[in-house]
C-alpha cells in the first residue's frame, strides 16, 4: 500500500505510544498495552483526528470552505471536526442528534457540546431517531444555497477515505511493534461507526500481519456490526491495491456489552473507568472506550486471554466524561 497516493492534510501527533500497563495487566491477570490514540493532538485527541488528516486532504483539494457533518449529542468526532476545520480555515456546520434522549443539563451543555461551541461551530440540534443522512444533505444543500462549497463527513468519519487513517495506524502500531521486539497476540478496541475497525482490518490485510482484533460494539447487534466493518474493510482495502485480502473471520465484533443502548452508562462502565483511571491514571470515555474496557475486563476474569499479549487501542473522549457528571458521580462516591 502507497498512502501517499491520497491528500493528506497532516496535524496529527504521530505516531502516538505504545505502552505497557503494568498494574491494570496485574489486576486482570493479562499482559496488557496501549496504543494511546488519545493522543493525536486535535482539541485532546483521539481517533478520529487519523480519519480527519485523510478526509481534510480530500476537502482541501476540492476546494470546500464549509466542513459538515454529524454526530450523537457528546460526539467526539465533532469535536474533531470542529478543530480540524478550525485548523484550515474552514466553517463547520455539525447536526447533533439527541439519540440517547438525556436532557441532562451537563449531557446537553459540558462535555464535547461546550468544547464545539467554543471552536464556533453552527450547530443545529435533531431527534434521536433522525435519517441522519438526510439531516446531511439538508444542512449542505443550505450551505450551497448560501454560495458556499460544502464538504460532507459522514458520522465518524467512517468511509473509505476515513478509513485509510486507521490503514496508516496499523502499519504504524506493526513498526513500533518490531522495533520494540514486541510480539501481539490481540488487538482490542471498540467499534461504532466502522472506520477504525474497518481500517485495521485492511491494514494488517494489506501487510500481511497476522494479529486477530477483537471490537467490543457500542451500539449495533454483533451481525449488523460486522457486516458494516466487513464492508468498509474490503472497500478500504480494494481502493488500496489490496483487493481480495480481507476474509469475513478476520472481522470479531462482540456486542455483549453495549448495555441498554449506545451512550447509556451502566455500573459495569463505570467500574471500568475507575478500574482504569486508579491502576494507571488512564482516562478512558464513558461511550467508546470505557464499554471497550468493560467487555475487556469482563472476558480477561473468565480467561479469555490468557498467555496472550493484549493491546487496546485507546480511542480517546476523555472529554465526554464532564457531559456525564451526574452521572457518574453518584456512583464513584
Amino acid at each position: 500500500m502507497h498512502l501517499a497516493r491520497f491528500p493528506r492534510a497532516r496535524f496529527a501527533h504521530l505516531p502516538t505510544p505504545l505502552e505497557p500497563l503494568p498494574r491494570l495487566g496485574a489486576a486482570l491477570g493479562i499482559d496488557l498495552w496501549v496504543k494511546r490514540d488519545d493522543c493525536t493532538g486535535l482539541a485532546g485527541g483521539g481517533n478520529k483526528t487519523r480519519k480527519l488528516e485523510f478526509l481534510l486532504g480530500e476537502a482541501l483539494k476540492q476546494g470546500a470552505d464549509t466542513l459538515v457533518t454529524q454526530g450523537a449529542v457528546q460526539s467526539n468526532h465533532v469535536r474533531q471536526t470542529i478543530a480540524a476545520g478550525a485548523r484550515f480555515g474552514l466553517a463547520t456546520e455539525v447536526i447533533l442528534e439527541e439519540r440517547t434522549g438525556s436532557k441532562a443539563g451537563d449531557y446537553m451543555g459540558n462535555g464535547n457540546v461546550l468544547l464545539d461551541k467554543l471552536m464556533g461551530a453552527a450547530i443545529r440540534y435533531v431527534l434521536g431517531g433522525s435519517d441522519m443522512v438526510a439531516e446531511l444533505e439538508v444542512t449542505a444543500e443550505s450551505v450551497r444555497q448560501r454560495g458556499g462549497k460544502p464538504y460532507v463527513i459522514p458520522g465518524g468519519g467512517s468511509n473509505t477515505i476515513g478509513a485509510l487513517g486507521y490503514v496508516d495506524c496499523a502499519r504504524e502500531l506493526v513498526v513500533q511493534a518490531d522495533q520494540m521486539d514486541l510480539r501481539i497476540d490481540r488487538l482490542v478496541t471498540a467499534t461504532g461507526s466502522a472506520g477504525t475497525h474497518a481500517g485495521l482490518v485492511a491494514g494488517f490485510a494489506a501487510l500481511s500481519v497476522d494479529i486477530p482484533i477483537l471490537g467490543f460494539g457500542v451500539r449495533a447487534p454483533k451481525p449488523k456490526q460486522e457486516e458494516n466493518v466487513f464492508n468498509l474493510a474490503v472497500a478500504t482495502a480494494e481502493m488500496i491495491g489490496a483487493a481480495g485480502r480481507v476474509k469475513r473471520e478476520m472481522v470479531v465484533a462482540d456486542c455483549d456489552y453495549v448495555g441498554e443502548g449506545y451512550g447509556l452508562v451502566d455500573q459495569g462502565v463505570i467500574d471500568a473507568l475507575a478500574l482504569a483511571a486508579r491502576t494507571e491514571g488512564l482516562l478512558l470515555d464513558p461511550v467508546y472506550s470505557g464499554k471497550a474496557m468493560k467487555g475487556l475486563i469482563d472476558q480477561a476474569r473468565k480467561g479469555a486471554f490468557k498467555g496472550e499479549r493484549v493491546v487496546f487501542l485507546h480511542t480517546g473522549g476523555a472529554q465526554g466524561l464532564f457531559g456525564y457528571q451526574s452521572v457518574l458521580e453518584p456512583a464513584l462516591a
